[in-house]
């Protein structure tokens, strides 16, 4: 189980980008469900089922926590089955009917228009990294410009982008697979990555993926995260950034200039709109930091 938690931190770091703190405290609770998991004789998390959920809700009430901390806890288990049956480790989920403690919602981390900017402009696409550039830029673009998670953008296959009509194809989770629009910014720096930087990158080499690295393979999630702050760096941007801070940033961008939410939700890919709703309580809170900074009676 060990090995799977590893797995499952990995992914929260890269995927959803949590800070180093939050993710010691997703160890340490998953260092709870690890050990009470075990006292009960079970060695794999798959083998869990609903009724060590409800076992587990009342050992955590019972243990003298918060209920802060049995929500924290229990989100953390929720995240990991949702893992498990993403990565197709586990067949059911059964956190699904699993009801914690009410808790604060923790609202999307976006940048701001400047800053996005800035990054998207950091890849220089001259010099002795051009191709590097070439490709970085358009990933980049990319992932703005479609409001893609990470695993989606490192997924796309060569054949995902349609340049006549300005559409990427993008498979989300559950495999189902949904149309995005591409502006012409992210266009053009994917037909110069397509021309000049991957044929360089690949040397006669095949990859059925889109974004590929100087050894012919793949781009990982990994990769790509080094990327983004390596570029966020040097666009002298301080605070941490993480790739799916992006994917915020295209909702959030979208909501304040005018977008509706439906338009929203069928770009990100999310299954209920309420999942996209938590967008417009970013741009209300903004709004009243705004007023409160603005307002001579603030």
């Amino acid at each position: 189980m060990e090995r799977t938690v590893t797995k499952f931190l990995d992914y929260l770091a890269v995927e959803k980008g949590l800070s180093r703190n939050t993710l010691e405290s997703y160890g340490r609770d998953m260092g709870k469900y690890v050990q009470f998991l075990e006292k009960r004789g079970i060695s794999d998390f798959s083998a869990s089922g609903r009724a060590e959920m409800r076992e587990l809700v009342e050992h955590l009430r019972n243990s003298g926590l918060k209920a802060g901390s049995v929500a924290r806890t229990l989100a953390a288990v929720k995240g990991l089955h949702r893992f498990l049956l993403l990565e197709g480790l586990a067949k059911t989920d059964p956190t699904e009917a699993l009801e914690s403690p009410g808790r604060g919602v923790r609202l999307p981390k976006a940048l701001t228009s400047a800053e996005v900017e800035a990054i998207l402009a950091a890849p220089l696409c001259d010099g002795p990294k051009a191709i590097e550039d070439l490709r970085d830029r358009a990933m980049l673009e990319t992932m703005y410009a479609a409001g893609l998670r990470v695993s989606e953008l490192v997924g796309l296959p060569t054949g995902g982008v349609n340049f006549e009509v300005g559409f990427l194809k993008v498979t989300g989770k559950g495999s189902k697979d949904r149309l995005v629009p591409l502006g012409k910014a992210a266009l053009d720096a994917l037909r110069r990555y397509l021309e000049t930087a991957r044929p360089l990158l690949l040397k006669q080499r095949e990859c059925e993926y889109l974004f590929v690295t100087r050894r012919g393979w793949k781009m990982t999630r990994q990769g790509f995260w080094k990327i983004i702050g390596r570029y966020a760096r040097k666009a002298g941007i301080k605070k941490q950034i993480s790739p799916h801070m992006l994917r915020h940033s295209f909702a959030t961008h979208l909501l304040e200039r005018g977008a509706d939410l439906r338009s929203v939700q069928m770009m990100l890919g999310h299954a209920d709109i309420s999942t996209t709703q938590i967008y417009t309580k970013v741009e209300v809170s903004r709004l009243k930091k705004m007023h409160e900074e603005m307002h001579p009676r603030g």
